[in-house]
């Protein structure tokens, strides 16, 4: 399959300053940037940003980021999912992981990550794809924000939401390990039956046969 890379870019006002909404961004691009210091959620900034690159270097990968000037606050990535993961067992190459988002916590609260999503799906080339992505209640922030878990959930699907994802039901086991985790799904308006067939096998693949 040919990963095709549309760059697509919209400016938004936040009370941290104007952002510029980008992406999908090269390699070479980001290595010319510097990374928000409160972007810890995953690792470690500079780590992060290294992970970015690598990312943003493969040819499913695409990372789309928000930045004030040359600092990176906020991004989502996207990209196979991992090969130890039971979505990788359908063995599709349309489909891909949002595999994280994350905003800084001084720009939180002005629909940067919506704004994420939203530019992320502008590229055509996401019509294409099965895109998943998979939310655990134990990678929120409910410390920093003050939100249980709930109250979390509720904001995430309505940033996913944004960027078509909607609620799947699955018998994954980490998944179905807590109520509020979910899985969250866009299937592209050109992606075929037979791809629809074998995602729904590995969403559910603890069925009984009769």
């Amino acid at each position: 399959m040919e990963h095709i890379k549309t760059y697509y870019s919209k400016e938004i006002q936040t009370p941290g300053g104007t952002l510029i909404i980008e992406g999908p961004i090269e390699p070479e691009q980001l290595a010319e940037y510097k990374f928000h210091e409160g972007l810890v959620a995953f690792r470690q900034p500079d780590q992060q940003l290294e992970a970015l690159i690598e990312i943003a270097g493969l040819p499913e990968g695409r990372i789309i980021i928000a930045r004030n000037d040359q600092t990176i606050v906020g991004y989502v990535t996207f990209l196979y999912p991992d090969p130890l993961e039971r979505w990788s067992e359908a063995k599709l190459d349309n489909l891909i992981e949002l595999g994280a988002i994350e905003v800084a916590p001084d720009y939180r609260g002005a629909r940067v990550g919506q704004t994420l999503l939203h530019v992320a799906m502008m590229d055509d080339q996401m019509e294409e794809y099965i895109t998943i992505t998979t939310e655990y209640y134990w990678h929120w922030d409910l410390k920093g924000t003050g939100l249980n878990v709930w109250e979390y959930r509720k904001i995430m699907e309505k940033m996913m939401g944004a960027g078509g994802l909607v609620w799947y039901a699955t018998d994954d086991p980490e998944i179905s390990s807590h109520p509020a985790n979910c899985l969250m799904v866009r299937i592209g308006s050109r992606v075929d039956q037979e791809s629809i067939q074998k995602f729904d096998q590995v969403r559910f693949m603890n069925r009984f046969m009769y």
